[in-house]
């Protein structure tokens, strides 16, 4: 080789060199022990460091400089970009060769430059999707954050309302509800009284075939008598174990108590549903011109849950948009015709804040039903009452006496 120059034309910027110092440990101590050529211009890249071919073991490395021929030595050249000039030379390597003897372990290093050039900039190399910590972003990231929360919040208190208001619903909302006999049930095939208040048939609870009442129930309908199961028994809280109720009932009643059914008329479970007795047109076995309605359980010893008071509001509001009922029909407890605990204190005591409940057979008031011909104590299974069975029934009191006299 003749003759070979080198010059430097476009030194590192300030900034990326002091990136450069300060991106990693093993720039720092690459710096230390391979200091920069005198000759090179502040903000270089960095100068390689210099190597003898003769080394025994060692590789012969020439990066970013100029090689010339065998045997001589490494001349340590600026990493910047530079303008080579060479005339009359041969054997001539540009870039990087790299002859090995011996064992050789290689080290992988990245471009000093990039990385220093994106940390000068704002970015991290390790996150270079991520942009640059500025203040402004920071601001608009917080201001996401801050609206997502706020969202999240006033969509959290709307359910919240909503699930209060549906849970208590007005008494207006529950009053203006129309209220009727609808087959809106899954199978299509179970009246319903509105409110979810399912009708369960005799034929649906297993009730005996072929057995009813003796007596037929005329209507209009004047009173309403509530009684309960009473001897420790407990509310039943769904259709099949209501069911089990109605058929242990009908064969109690007739096999021990020589009824020949069972003796209300509608039943009302615990599960808010009401079950189908004598029904509507048939006498109950307490008293005549009078609709039994019994709760399922003691009353005594039990609340009256709010699903079997809505199924009694149910029921007579039906009866009364039926016209089943007399325009002044009355409501009454069993222990106001007999002296019995029935409906059970509980219960009682419910019924007395209904608006039709009429407070006959307590003292100072009339037995309930005599105004209608009812005897003073309602017994099972007592004849239908009419005009003229109760003018022959007074007429014929009347003859004994003077025949007595």
């Amino acid at each position: 080789m003749e003759s070979a120059s080198t010059s430097t034309t476009s030194p590192v910027p300030d900034s990326v060199a002091n990136a450069l110092m300060s991106i990693h440990p093993r720039y720092n101590s690459f710096h230390q022990h391979n200091a920069f050529p005198a000759g090179a211009p502040v903000g270089s890249l960095g100068a390689r460091y210099e190597q003898h071919a003769d080394s025994p073991g060692m590789a012969t490395n020439h990066q970013n400089g100029l090689s010339t021929g065998n045997g001589g030595n490494t001349t340590v050249q600026p990493a910047a970009t530079s303008v080579i000039n060479l005339s009359n030379s041969s054997d001539v390597v540009i870039g990087p060769m790299t002859q090995y003897q011996g064992s050789v372990t290689i080290y992988q290093y990245m471009d000093a430059t990039v990385e220093a050039s994106r940390i000068a900039n704002g970015y991290n190399n390790q996150n270079k999707l991520m942009p640059p910590n500025t203040t402004t972003g920071l601001k608009h990231e917080r201001l996401i954050v801050y609206s997502v929360i706020l969202l999240l919040i006033i969509v959290g208190l709307f359910l919240l309302c909503y699930v209060i208001y549906m849970a208590y619903p007005t008494g207006d909302k529950i009053i203006n509800k129309e209220i009727f006999f609808e087959d809106d049930s899954i199978s299509k095939s179970i009246p319903n009284l509105g409110n979810g208040h399912m009708v369960i048939d005799r034929n649906n609870w297993g009730a005996q075939q072929g057995v009813h009442g003796p007596y037929e129930l005329t209507h209009p309908i004047p009173y309403v008598l509530i009684t309960h199961i009473g001897v420790h028994s407990e509310s039943c809280s769904d259709v099949h174990v209501c069911s089990i109720k109605m058929r242990t009932l009908q064969d109690a009643a007739i096999a021990e108590r020589s009824l020949q059914d069972i003796p209300s008329n509608f039943y009302i479970g615990g599960d808010g549903n009401v079950y189908v007795g004598r029904g509507w047109d048939t006498a109950n076995a307490y008293a005549n011109m009078s609709l039994a309605v019994c709760f399922m359980g003691d009353y005594g010893r039990y609340e009256p849950n709010d699903l079997q008071l809505s199924a009694l509001e149910h029921l007579m509001t039906y009866g009364e948009k039926q016209g089943l009922f007399t325009k002044d029909y009355k409501i009454v407890a069993h222990g106001q015709t007999r002296n019995t605990r029935s409906p059970g204190i509980k219960l009682y005591k419910k019924i007395t804040k209904l608006s039709r409940w009429y407070p006959c057979g307590r003292p100072s008031y009339e037995p309930c039903g005599v105004e209608i011909g009812l005897p003073a104590v309602w017994n099972q299974e007592y004849p239908k009452a009419t005009a003229a069975s109760l003018s022959l029934s007074s007429n014929t009191t009347q003859t004994a006496k003077n025949v007595t006299d």
